[in-house]
């Protein structure tokens, strides 16, 4: 327990470094507001380019490793549809309970899967960002424009290919595995350059993860919050960790596995239920608590769940 507290701690308390350095105006609000943009279109997607590039994908154990994370993350998605309309939301509250149980934060994660297990464990993370960002993009998007955006069903398809083209994390990820596949080595110039901006992403990210924390909105109804909480730090790794006991996912794989599970919800899925019409409010409240009581329900999960990996 005290070897995972101490290696989650640090992320955490970047975390709160970023939010304390925002809400002082330092260096100033248009710095974060620059800073999202910078990691969003170049830190992360050369920390992606970087590592996809050159993992070795032929291992026997991918396919399982796969299954077991999109596995979890349906699951997730199937949960939080029928709770929303179980409990009688309304779309944009019932969105934002989607949001808050099927997605993740990547960064979140790969900085745990880095303290915790090391180079290699930090490279199997990428991996899994790299199958559940392009899934979880197009799945969400997809259910989020029908249930609040109806009259535009008919151009969902062409709308959904045009995010999916200009998704600088989707574009790096399919570059890296082309790459992977037909040159298999490192590229000189190239690597070096994605591997000194991509070095930069994950504390600066966790720095803006901060930043974003949007604390007076935790007021919000605490039914939804409850049920979105419910999803994200139940739900999903408790259906990854079995989907991945069932298949035989040997065991680092699956705790970085249940690790995707057990993380918060992403901040970015603020920004998209103001642009679709959702709940915006209840989102950020969503984002708020979970990431700050991740502290909390990470070290304990894994307490209780390793024994049984």
């Amino acid at each position: 327990m005290f070897a995972i507290l101490t290696s989650i701690l640090p992320i955490f308390l970047t975390i709160a470094l970023g939010h304390v350095l925002r809400r002082g105006g330092i260096p100033s609000v248009e710095f974060w507001n620059l800073n999202d943009k910078l990691v969003y279109w170049v830190l992360m997607p050369c920390l992606m380019f970087n590592k996809v590039s050159l993992a070795e994908l032929g291992q026997d154990a991918l396919g399982a490793y796969a299954g077991s994370i999109l596995g979890g993350f349906a699951v997730a998605v199937v949960f939080a549809l029928l709770i929303g309309r179980a409990m009688g939301y309304q779309a944009p509250q019932a969105t934002s309970i989607l949001q808050g149980a099927a997605r993740h934060n990547s960064f979140i994660a790969l900085a745990l899967a880095a303290n915790l297990y090391g180079a290699q464990g930090f490279e199997t993370a990428i991996l899994a960002s790299a199958i559940l960002i392009p899934v979880t993009n197009v799945v969400v998007v997809v259910l989020m424009v029908v249930a609040l955006q109806p009259g535009k069903r008919s151009s969902l398809p062409l709308a959904i290919l045009r995010d999916l083209l200009r998704n600088p994390h989707i574009i790096s990820i399919s570059l890296a595995l082309l790459a992977n596949r037909f040159i298999g080595q490192e590229i000189p110039v190239l690597h070096e350059m994605t591997a000194l901006l991509g070095g930069a992403a994950l504390p600066i990210t966790l720095l803006a993860v901060g930043a974003n924390l949007r604390i007076r909105a935790m007021a919000a109804s605490l039914a939804p919050v409850s049920l979105a909480f419910l999803g994200k730090m139940f739900v999903f790794p408790l259906a990854t960790l079995l989907i991945g006991l069932a298949v035989g996912l040997p065991e680092q794989l699956l705790e970085i596995a249940v690790i995707y599970g057990l993380v918060p919800t992403g901040v970015t899925a603020y920004t998209l239920a103001r642009q679709l019409g959702g709940d915006a409010p209840l989102m950020a409240a969503i984002v708020t608590l979970q990431t700050l009581a991740a502290l909390i329900t990470i070290p304990l999960s894994l307490m209780v769940l390793m024994p049984l990996l």
